[in-house]
């Protein structure tokens, strides 16, 4: 099991993040990561350990709470559990 590390890295005025050299050594460039943003923290995971059933969960996950934002703000006659599992249902493959 890989030891636990910590560093600091600043945030640029244009949102950039360098990673220190010594967290960044087991990644190349150009590798992908998951950003996961939860009550004032920021988690970071290499794609390379994402299943593809996590990234199906986190896309169903923003699109539902996209379409309730919608509902929320939209004048219109709230759906039903089953006519918002239908419309649901044509996000996933």
């Amino acid at each position: 099991m890989a030891e636990t590390t910590f560093a600091i890295a600043k945030m640029s005025t244009k949102g950039q993040i360098v990673i220190p050299k010594d967290m960044r050594e087991e990644f190349i460039g150009n590798d992908n990561f998951l950003l996961i943003k939860d009550q004032g923290k920021l988690i970071i995971k290499s794609m390379a350990d994402v299943s593809k059933d996590v990234l199906e969960d986190l896309e169903f996950a923003r699109r539902t709470e996209e379409a309730y934002f919608e509902a929320k703000k939209s004048k219109r006659k709230p759906m039903t559990f089953e006519e918002f599992e239908k419309k649901a249902s044509k996000w996933l493959p």
